[in-house]
């Protein structure tokens, strides 16, 4: 099509920040982290060129599980964004953004994670596969921003048949014995229309997070934003906790769901949901918990809307028979969920529900969204802590996606701060208000960033390439 485009530059920064709490989540904790911030260059047939932006937390903890130090793994993924960089660049392939994002995933993305580890194979454990989306996914977003900035136009808008040269059956095969035809679909078929202007947001109590006055020492921040989670329920009007279990002592996960779950009930919020972050390996370890709520605490039990990723995410090397679990509630996976491959597997297993996130790059939730709808999955969409510009295209497919109950989103209050510049524009997407987000200040083409407004000073450019 003439509106087909090729990346011809790519810019790549790594902006730190810091946490002002920790935050706790399966075996480890997060106190720092760098976002990949990637500006790319698109030009069409006729020569015109657009910039677009896209952003990801570098969050080594959620996407690189390991005993390898944090500073190992966090090297490594810096190191591949910078391979990354110089591919993107180099990639020469036209197309509409899903088009151009899913070849480069299928047919680039492992070769260079196969020659990176094949470097590394002397430190014994390769960099996985989860982790290489994560680099990826802030130029696969800079893409389809820089498509919609070409154009002048929402990049939603073009999620169909009149720009992109191909339907989904080009992508998507559906699950054996189900009558699923992709033929003549597109991803507008499957997204919300029109989208929402408000979404609901998710509030995450860390495993580290304090719940009321008893557990304050003292050497909390104090730095106007609220310490314990009832004043953050009060503060931004909360109705919905998602709450990070250990899923290694049931005991402790069971009396904190039930203790997040009576300061819920005591502050109105109507909805928690329970994320073990694939730490547990038995489904009874589960199943255990859930019982013992409907018996003990059956306004708690009730008030559970899913129950996140319980079990390790590489689904193909631990094929756990998940159903006694989603009989009791809706299951969603997470972090295995890297593609529609891998959903089509966890939906064999028991699986019923997806968490969306654009981490794994805006193309990838796009065909999970479509592959997990056709088959009558729910949805969600799920955070990585994204503060700055990641948080813009995150709450944006919340808003287009059906998702069963609004957004997690989280950045505010783990690294407030660190989005000023950003929140000087968006006031409504750094800072919760009546329980949600307000997505009204999005105008203009690509992602709707306005990036020429937001203050922002980058740091020195980690690596720069052109074709």
């Amino acid at each position: 099509m003439d509106t087909d485009v090729n990346p011809v530059a790519v810019d790549l920064y790594f902006v730190p920040i810091e946490t002002r709490i920790p935050f706790k989540f399966g075996r480890e904790t997060l106190t720092s982290v760098t976002c990949a911030r990637v500006r790319m260059t698109v030009a069409d047939a006729q020569g015109h060129k657009a910039q677009g932006w896209g952003e990801t937390p570098l969050s080594v903890q959620w996407a690189w599980p390991s005993s390898l130090s944090y500073q190992q793994r966090a090297d490594t993924m810096q190191l591949f964004c910078r391979t990354l960089a110089k591919a993107w660049a180099r990639f020469d392939r036209q197309g509409h953004p899903v088009e151009v994002g899913h070849d480069f995933v299928e047919s680039v993305l492992p070769g260079l994670l196969g020659e990176l580890n094949g470097k590394r194979s002397e430190q014994g454990e390769p960099m996985p596969h989860l982790a290489a989306l994560v680099c990826c996914s802030a130029f696969d977003i800079a893409l389809h921003d820089a498509y919609g900035r070409l154009l002048g136009r929402d990049v939603y808008s073009t999620y169909n048949g009149e720009f992109m040269n191909a339907d989904l059956s080009a992508y998507l095969t559906p699950a054996e014995g189900v009558d699923v035809s992709f033929r003549g679909k597109y991803p507008e078929h499957f997204l919300r229309a029109p989208a929402a202007k408000h979404v609901t947001a998710w509030h995450l109590v860390g495993g580290r997070d304090l719940l009321d006055a008893s557990e304050l020492t003292g050497d909390e921040p104090d730095d106007g934003y609220p310490v314990l989670l009832t004043d953050w329920i009060k503060r931004d009007g909360l109705k919905c906790l998602k709450v990070k279990l250990c899923g290694t002592d049931p005991d402790w996960d069971y009396e904190r769901l039930a203790w997040v779950g009576k300061i819920a009930i005591a502050n109105d919020v109507l909805w928690l949901t329970a994320d073990f972050n694939c730490t547990v390996t038995e489904p009874v370890y589960v199943t255990d918990i859930l019982d013992r709520l409907m018996r003990e605490h059956p306004r708690i039990y009730q008030m559970i809307l899913y129950v996140e990723q319980p079990f390790p995410y590489d689904l193909r090397e631990n094929r756990i028979d998940v159903q006694s679990v989603s009989a009791l509630k809706p299951l969603f996976m997470d972090e295995s969920a890297h593609n529609w491959q891998l959903i089509r597997l966890g939906r064999s297993l028991g699986w019923t529900g997806v968490a969306l996130k654009t981490c794994k790059t805006q193309t990838g939730a796009l065909l999970s969204l479509c592959w997990a709808r056709a088959h009558g999955m729910a949805l969600m969409v799920q955070d990585l802590s994204n503060p700055m510009l990641a948080q813009i295209p995150h709450v944006l497919l919340a808003a287009h996606a059906p998702t069963l109950m609004g957004v997690e989103t989280n950045g505010m209050q783990f690294y407030p701060a660190a989005s000023a510049p950003e929140e000087a524009v968006h006031p409504g997407l750094y800072r919760r208000r009546n329980g949600q987000l307000d997505l009204s200040t999005l105008k203009g083409p690509g992602f709707g960033y306005r990036i020429e407004e937001i203050k922002r000073q980058l740091p020195d450019a980690a690596a720069s390439f052109e074709r």
